[in-house]
């Protein structure tokens, strides 16, 4: 694994721009604090730790996340955008010198993407659909290009016709 000025660059510039959408996703997210009749569907992390939120003040800072992802999807969607970038740089370069590690890695990603798919399925705000929609694509793409990885030939016994 050999760390290039160049890949270190990306890795720097994705998390820059990850915690920036970060805190514009919570910050958004934030308005979930105003709206007492949405904590019932959109305040998941609350629930489970307190059972019912009664107070804007017991409202869980992940249920921000939520919310903003529900509502007001352009930060979320550039967040996992920035996260899922990060993610696959980082397995680029753990394991671009092993064709099966890289496939595998991809192939798992790609799992991952999918089952995200289900959590958002049937979501009725648009920013459900936007999430099912990219996990969707991200799964497909993740899944091809592990099996493009693991199938490709290794340069040098390509044959001349």
């Amino acid at each position: 694994m050999i760390l290039t000025f160049n890949n270190l660059l990306q890795m720097i510039i994705a998390a820059l721009f990850l915690i920036v959408f970060t805190f514009c996703t919570w910050y958004e997210g934030s308005e979930i604090m105003d709206r007492p009749w949405e904590w019932k569907y959109s305040a998941h992390f609350t629930q489970v730790d307190d059972g019912q939120a009664m107070d804007a003040d017991d409202i869980s800072n992940f249920d921000h996340f939520v919310y903003a992802a529900k509502f007001k999807p352009l930060f979320p969607f550039l967040m996992v955008l920035a996260a899922s970038y990060l993610i696959i740089l980082t397995g680029y370069i753990l394991f671009k010198s092993n064709i099966k590690k890289m496939a595998l890695f991809l192939l798992g990603l790609g799992v991952l993407f999918l089952l995200s798919t289900g959590f958002v399925s049937n979501s009725p705000t648009v920013g459900g659909n936007i999430f099912q929609v990219y996990f969707l694509i991200c799964g497909v793409i993740a899944i091809i290009g592990a099996a493009l990885y693991y199938f490709r030939m290794p340069t040098g016994l390509h044959t001349k016709i």
